[in-house]
């Protein structure tokens, strides 16, 4: 196994918390079936991401199991949070790993998403049907807490 980029295993010390978090065994869960499937390559989008540390803790844990090439993609709608989020990823300095933190509409975001559904989609608190509905379209896998029920994906 492939260890974490330096720069970004330091650009993280506050990220212990991201273990803490509900969704954090099902994404690693999600990340290990992806590379027994051979897979090397991960989309991953945290939509309401706020300072990004689990986005960055995943894909430094995706890093780990050997993923060399890793797309990851924050959205949230406040841009003091997706400053955090970006100042941190700027410390990453790993070719394998692209990250964007983007502040942006929530709907529009996961919309532009669903053209290419990214393998996994993050996703944490209630949400109303039109978001349920994007978030599913937006994602091969979506891990969300509380669970979001899944729904018939409209063509």
């Amino acid at each position: 196994m492939l260890s974490p980029s330096p720069s970004l295993a330091s650009s993280l010390p506050r990220l212990r918390t991201a273990r803490d978090d509900p969704r954090w065994p099902r994404l690693c869960a999600a990340l290990a079936r992806l590379r027994a499937r051979r897979r090397h390559a991960v989309r991953i989008v945290d939509a309401d991401c706020g300072a990004g540390s689990l986005l960055l803790r995943a894909v430094q844990h995706a890093r780990t199991l050997g993923f060399t090439a890793i797309e990851a993609r924050g959205i949230d709608g406040s841009p003091a949070l997706i400053g955090r989020a970006r100042a941190a990823a700027s410390r990453t300095i790993d070719p394998a790993i692209g990250l964007d933190f983007t502040s942006a509409d929530l709907i529009l975001s996961l919309r532009e998403e669903a053209e290419m559904p990214a393998d996994i989609v993050l996703w944490r608190g209630p949400c109303d049907g039109p978001t349920e509905r994007a978030l599913w379209r937006a994602a091969a896998v979506l891990i969300a807490q509380p669970p979001v029920p899944h729904l018939r994906r409209a063509a």
